[in-house]
Formats: structure tokens, sequence, C-alpha cells
């Protein structure tokens, strides 16, 4: 069995690699990273931010896949904002639905289901059973437009709708797990839109800049940094335990492309 899990940005996947060792992988820019697990290959793919970034780096796995071998389980996962006040930060979710912003040409819905036996297991293992995620182009700064999504979803995030759709179409499982960093009823402290670098990283400089324009936030700023770090590492070890409960439970079948009713 050969699993795919996806992080936006490397400080999401940071505290896995505490946890356990993986080796770096050089594939065509791809930022990849692999262990093994009871003979079982994991490869961890960092996306880069947004649903432009994440759909160009799994269109290079699907290359890389079709020389190689398809991965039968692909996890997205990472961070994710919550839309509704019962999801505070650390909280990890396991949504059944992930609903798209924007129209996409080449399918009949905007909304993907993801593998049940896959989210199953994740809520078996302590994750919160949600409805939907939401997937947008946009971080959601201002708890009014959090409350403006909310009867969509139950959470936010820049990626998964288009990591889902990808890995469907290989015909692997796929399911999605994030962790909470910041709560319905806050806003965030700087405008992170304007932070991501062209290769879709966080950059340190443009944060300094934002922050530069608004000193005051930079407790706002520390509170967010800390709220993510300890929602990664909550997931970080969410996520060793879920995939070596996958591959305990032996190799799983293909699925086909789904869309939701």
């Amino acid at each position: 069995m050969k699993v795919l899990v996806t992080f936006a940005v490397e400080p999401e996947f940071a505290p896995w690699r505490k946890l356990r060792k993986f080796r770096y992988i050089d594939y065509d820019g791809l930022r990849l990273w692999r262990t093994n697990i009871e003979g079982t290959e994991i490869t961890v793919l960092v996306t880069g931010v947004g649903t432009e970034s994440s759909a160009q780096a799994m269109g290079l796995m699907m290359k890389m896949a079709d020389e190689n071998q398809h991965f039968d389980v692909c996890i997205s996962s990472g961070l994710a904002g919550a839309l509704q006040e019962t999801l505070v930060p650390g909280d990890i979710v396991a949504p059944q639905v992930i609903i798209a912003e924007n129209k996409h040409a080449d399918l009949q819905s905007d909304q993907l289901t993801v593998d049940p036996d896959l989210r199953r297991q994740a809520i078996e293992g302590g994750a919160i059973c949600a409805d939907c995620l939401f997937t947008t182009d946009q971080v959601l700064l201002k708890a009014s437009l959090k409350r403006a999504c909310s009867s969509r979803a139950q959470s936010v995030d820049m990626e998964s709708f288009e990591i889902v759709k990808e890995a469907l179409a290989w015909g692997a499982r796929s399911v999605v797990v994030r962790a909470i960093s910041d709560s319905a009823k806050e806003d965030l402290p700087i405008n992170f839109n304007r932070t991501f670098s062209q290769n879709h990283r966080v950059s340190v400089a443009r944060v300094i800049l934002e922050l530069a324009k608004n000193p005051l936030a930079l407790p706002g700023l520390l509170r967010f940094a800390r709220q993510s770090r300890q929602a990664a590492e909550g997931l970080a070890k969410f996520l060793d335990a879920y995939v070596q409960k996958l591959v305990s439970e032996g190799h799983p079948s293909r699925s086909r492309p789904a869309v939701a009713s």
C-alpha cells in the first residue's frame, strides 16, 4: 500500500518530522518526504498555499504516480479555520463533503465526498465528525466573513478540494483530516493574503511588512502562531496513530471518482 499525505506549508508538517524519521526526496521541484511503516510507503507532499498551488503540485504527483505506481490512499491534512463556534483551536475534523468556492468545468458538481471507511477510522481515532469543509481561494480574515460561510460548512481551508479531486481521478481513496487553527469568532491579526510568496509559501518578510503597518497586531499574531503550532503538534500525533492503524488494517481497494449528491 502507498499513502500520500499533503500539507500546505512545511510548519504544518514539521511536528510530524519530530515524531518520525522522514527522508527528503527531490522530484521535479516537488517538496517530498518519505518514510516506511511496516513495509508501507508514506509520502508527504508540501503543496504550497491555495487552490492553484495545490492543483499544480497534485498534477506533478499524478505524473510521478503514473511513472511509479498510483497511491492507494490520499490524506489531505494541515490546518483549517473554524466557520462555526462549536469548533475551537486544536480540534481535529474529518469532513464528509468538500465544497469548492469556484466551479470546475470538468466536474458536474462543486462537491466531493471522501472515502467513508477512511473517515470512519479517523472519527474512531478521535477526529470530530463534521459534515462539510469549504475550500476557498482567499484566507477568511474576519469573523464576519466566517459567519457568512457558516451555513455552508463547519470549517474552511484553501487546498483540500483540489487535492481530493486529483486523488479521486487516480482512483485513490481519499480523506481530509485537518486541525483547527483559529475559531469562528476571531479576526486574524494581519492580512495573510498579502504574505504569500510567488512560490505559494508564507514569506517572513511580508509578514513583517504587514506587522509594520499595524504594530498593535503583534500580540494577536503571537497568539495565532501559538494556536497554529499547538494545533499542528496535536495533528502530528493524530496522523502518526491514524496512519499506523491504516497500515495494520491492510491494503485498501481503489475507488472511483465520486461527487456528492
